[in-house]
């Protein structure tokens, strides 16, 4: 990597962590910073790399980051498509289609997905992971929102988490389809090994994905239907609708009542809130 591009990665890099703040991430702001955004240990943390190597990388040295290594580093300084594809140039490798979990939720996804309200909805990517939701979506399944960052994911929470699974009053004909979206989605990951431990994870924590993982059974996003049983206000039917967003494999997911008595329990789930 030339020196003159080192240096621009590193005052790149710094600018991206310094937006980036604690509550962003689900940490707390703890004592007084002396700069704004994340601390560099932080942002290592978070993406599952040495401290010490970010923090060579920001400073400009000649070191060596793979592309694994650069999306997990996006990943959490959330960059959108160009700030993924110019974190690649920097690097010294060659741009490509991003994975499409390295997403920031722009404040007009956001008064979107709010003015949706009463109808749940969130921001979704092909991995699962739930990137940003409006009130409805909170009230309607808080494990998912309120689970840390990197199990805020419906498919790990349909798996792993008896609570999402008891309310899900469907589950036997749902979660085969949801698997075999998620297989399809895969097909254009494999050779990530982020999706690959996210893969392998679920695998050991849920029998139950395994089983269906190994079927190989594949399916295209599309409409379906969702019967939950809420502990306060009893069962709610929706039908999705999945509407594609214009940066890669990431989509808006809109939960549509099916009668009026789920119109009603949103009405009071969000009152009580």
């Amino acid at each position: 990597m030339a020196e003159a591009k080192r240096a621009d990665l590193a005052a790149f890099l710094r600018t991206r962590r310094e937006r980036i703040t604690p509550e962003m991430v689900d940490l707390a702001p703890g004592p007084r910073r002396r700069t704004p955004g994340l601390r560099r240990e932080e942002v290592a943390q978070l993406a599952g790399v040495g401290v010490t190597w970010y923090t060579w990388l920001e400073q400009g040295r000649p070191i060596n980051a793979s592309t694994q290594v650069l999306d997990a580093v996006a990943r959490t300084l959330r960059l959108d498509n160009a700030e993924w594809q110019h974190l690649y140039r920097l690097a010294g490798h060659q741009a490509g289609v991003p994975a499409g979990d390295a997403v920031r939720v722009t404040p007009q996804i956001q008064e979107i997905l709010d003015k949706l309200d009463p109808m749940p909805a969130c921001l979704s990517n092909s991995r699962c992971d739930v990137l940003a939701w409006n009130s409805a979506y909170a009230v309607m399944a808080p494990d998912v929102v309120e689970a840390p960052e990197g199990e805020r994911n419906t498919l790990w929470q349909s798996c792993v988490s008896s609570r999402l699974s008891d309310m899900l009053v469907n589950r036997e004909q749902e979660l085969p389809g949801v698997v075999a979206v998620f297989r399809g989605a895969y097909s254009r990951h494999a050779d990530d090994p982020c999706w690959q431990g996210f893969v392998s994870r679920l695998c050991a924590a849920s029998p139950e994905f395994a089983r269906l993982w190994a079927r190989q059974d594949v399916a295209e996003p599309g409409p379906r239907e969702k019967i939950m049983k809420h502990e306060r206000v009893g069962e709610m039917r929706f039908t999705t609708t999945v509407l594609h967003s214009p940066t890669p494999e990431t989509r808006m997911v809109i939960y549509t009542p099916m009668d009026d008595a789920t119109r009603h329990a949103i009405d009071r789930l969000l009152a009580e809130t």
